[in-house]
């Protein structure tokens, strides 16, 4: 006997007919004796309609009330889940995050979990009961009702599992696993049965959606295996896990990119210890997250400092550098939006020489000029201009022969 934990997103549950499917698949899956915690989001344009409803009453709704509201979104899918179950004559019972006593902190809007009450959940297991919880939701010390951001019922299925010491964390979503790269760029894109929480991780942060990226953190912080599987089509989908020694043969798991790319340059900025301090402390306190950081070697006692920030905090950003140029005595700020990053993952590029050759050569080939490079232990990032994208996801896709069966 096995303790599962499941997790619907808001398309798998969008409707009356899907949650009846979900309800199927659920009892199924219990068939065998195994133990089955569900977690689920809102139906699919539920959270936006309420933000919608909140935003025709004020402009700026407070943080706290804006959780009461949209925390209600999958109170409704874990009530009607529960009834499909128990129409079909199997036990269930439903559960709020302040129910199981989820505990976060109390940032409003990207709450993070700091404990689980896992007894209410493991007796009513015990007792026979499928447990459906509602994902995105916690309360915080004080009891207001917190959320975890966009994606969110993703960290809280992998930490109830962690929690619960599951066997295992099953992703439901609407696509069937996780590829080497988006298959709507490059139709031949391959699903991989196995991928390590570190690329799981890179993937995540650098474009590919498919995951939160704190539920990935969370997972591999305390060893659940995760796997990403089909609402909708049967399959066994991609597990994520620890690496192994079979994973080591495989160079290159994946590509990924992200179109809101921007950047910004400070040109003829005086040299001296601090000033990136000075030029990014600004930024920071803005709460804009830096990409990429390229700093220009000093000849004449200035150098150039370019940095990248997601495309929809570009303008903001912009005005605050224009302002910190004038305090540090830099000679211009210029910036452009017509960028995206492309990244190659792999946990082997530890062992094996040449990868950045390769994928640099490979888009040199094509014509494709690279603005600028990032690197880390298992993943190598370029910015290049947004018209290359397609064409330099399939280039490198092919390069790396990722098409090929494993």
């Amino acid at each position: 006997m096995a303790l599962i934990v499941q997790k619907y997103g808001g398309t798998s549950v969008g409707s009356i007919e899907r949650i009846q499917h979900v309800a199927a698949k659920v009892i199924k899956a219990t068939e065998n004796g195994d133990q089955l915690v569900v977690v689920v989001s809102a139906m699919s344009g539920e959270t936006n309609r309420l933000i919608t409803l909140a935003n025709q009453i004020m402009d700026r709704p407070p943080a706290r009330e804006l959780d009461v509201l949209v925390s209600t979104g999958e109170q409704v899918t874990i009530a009607l889940l529960s009834m499909a179950i128990q129409q079909a004559g199997h036990k269930a019972r439903s559960y709020t995050g302040t129910q199981i006593k989820m505990l976060t902190d109390d940032a409003h809007g990207k709450a993070r979990i700091l404990d689980i009450d896992a007894e209410k959940i493991t007796n009513d297991l015990n007792n026979g009961n499928i447990i459906v919880v509602a994902g995105f939701q916690g309360a915080d010390e004080q009891g207001n009702i917190t959320t975890l951001g966009r994606g969110g019922s993703d960290t809280s299925a992998v930490a109830i599992a962690a929690a619960l010491k599951a066997d295992e964390c099953q992703i439901y979503t609407d696509v069937d696993g996780v590829y080497t790269t988006d298959p709507r760029v490059e139709p031949k894109a391959r699903k991989l049965d196995k991928i390590t929480f570190e690329e799981m991780l890179e993937m995540a942060s650098l474009g590919s959606k498919i995951l939160q990226i704190r539920s990935v953190e969370f997972a591999g912080k305390y060893n659940v295996p995760l796997r990403v599987l089909s609402s909708f089509e049967e399959g066994d989908g991609t597990l994520i896990t620890l690496e192994d020694d079979q994973m080591e043969s495989a160079v290159i798991s994946g590509i990924a990119f992200n179109r809101d790319e921007s950047q910004l340059t400070i040109s003829g900025v005086p040299d001296q210890p601090g000033i990136a301090s000075n030029l990014l402390g600004p930024i920071s306190e803005a709460n804009i997250e830096v990409d990429m950081i390229i700093q220009n070697v000093s000849e004449d006692g200035t150098t150039d400092f370019t940095f990248t920030v997601h495309r929809n905090d570009y303008d903001q950003a912009l005005e605050i550098m224009n302002k910190t140029s004038e305090q540090v005595k830099a000679e211009k700020v210029t910036g452009r939006q017509d960028i995206v990053k492309i990244s190659i993952v792999g946990v082997g590029m530890r062992s094996h020489a040449g990868i950045a050759t390769t994928m640099f050569k490979a888009l040199a080939d094509e014509g494709i000029n690279i603005l600028l490079i990032s690197t880390s232990e298992i993943k190598i990032s370029v910015v290049v201009h947004e018209k290359y994208l397609e064409l330099g996801v399939r280039t490198l896709h092919s390069a790396f022969g990722l098409e090929q069966q494993a």
